[in-house]
């Protein structure tokens, strides 16, 4: 017995299986909450059945046949596509641009990403309300500083056209802290040697940053990419907020969808369930083709 304890001891005492210990809560968080809840959504889009469990009924495929048909899941998943078009290349560009202009630690620049990281830790419900308020047609500080210039009074979330990119700008605005940070820790990262030389040859700061910086932080880079594309396709929080799918459902999302579907009257928990699965085909493949390409792009780089 005793030699069986130290055999086991001695097994799990080297660091490549004592990594497995560590490693386990995550894993058994990961198949609770990720994988369970996937594989009973895919089940549950094979059913016709609501949130209280009660009339279940096998339809097969009816309910992925059904959203090939219903106009108004297809315009939720144009405008889901919409938006991470419009905010995912925003977002990096913007923290790319604020890391690199932050990237020295200087007393100003520390202070500087401390205000631009504060509405990363703020509640996107309490962010969007008082967005919405700032930009009502009626009460808003913003229209009311444009009228007084002259200006026409924007619609912004109240407008069809307008609506969208409002929330592209929000959003932008909320996270891009986060990009700015990753993107920072890359830029800092990089040996200042490379620099030298290159302003010894007679490179000017564009071509340095070009040349030097953005194939130096392409992991990183790849990584924002691909986590905002992700999360674009998921988005949901601000468009409930702000807008609820309005005007004209320019802003109802694909999460959006779901949601009214299965946790709203008629409670069709099924329908609801197969939209989700379709998401996440979606997601998978805009992620996979996404990294597939960052990493060739990493190797010719590299």
């Amino acid at each position: 017995m005793n030699a069986r304890l130290k055999s086991l001891g001695a097994y799990w005492n080297r660091p490549n299986h004592a990594a497995y210990l560590f490693i386990l809560p995550s894993f058994l968080i990961l198949i609770l909450f990720v994988f369970v809840p996937l594989i009973g959504t895919f089940i549950l889009g094979f059913f016709d059945i609501n949130i209280f469990f009660t009339n279940t009924k096998y339809v097969g495929l009816e309910n992925f046949i059904t959203f090939f048909h219903d106009s108004r899941a297809l315009n939720a998943f144009k405008n889901t596509l919409y938006f991470t078009i419009l905010e995912t290349p925003v977002q990096v560009v913007v923290g790319l641009i604020m890391a690199a202009l932050l990237a020295k630690n200087t007393v100003f620049n520390k202070f500087s990403r401390s205000i631009y990281f504060i509405p990363v830790v703020c509640s996107l419900t309490s962010i969007g309300i008082i967005w919405s308020m700032l930009l009502d047609p009626n009460i808003g500080a913003i229209p009311y500083l444009l009228s007084k210039f002259g200006m026409p009074t924007p619609q912004f979330f109240r407008d069809p056209h307008q609506a969208m990119p409002t929330i592209v700008a929000l959003t932008v605005w909320k996270n891009f802290g986060v990009t700015m940070m990753i993107l920072m820790a890359g830029i800092q990262g990089i040996s200042q040697s490379y620099y030298e030389s290159a302003e010894i040859d007679g490179a000017t700061k564009f071509q340095q940053f070009y040349k030097i910086t953005i194939p130096q932080i392409l992991p990183s880079l790849g990584f924002c990419i691909l986590t905002n594309l992700i999360g674009s396709l998921q988005v949901f929080d601000q468009v409930y907020i702000t807008t609820n799918g309005g005007p004209e459902f320019k802003t109802e999302t694909a999460v959006q969808y779901i949601y009214s579907r299965g946790f709203s009257a008629p409670y069709q928990l099924g329908y609801a369930s197969a939209i989700s699965a379709i998401l996440f085909i979606l997601i998978a493949i805009l992620a996979i083709s996404t990294n597939y390409y960052l990493n060739r792009k990493e190797k010719q780089l590299g």
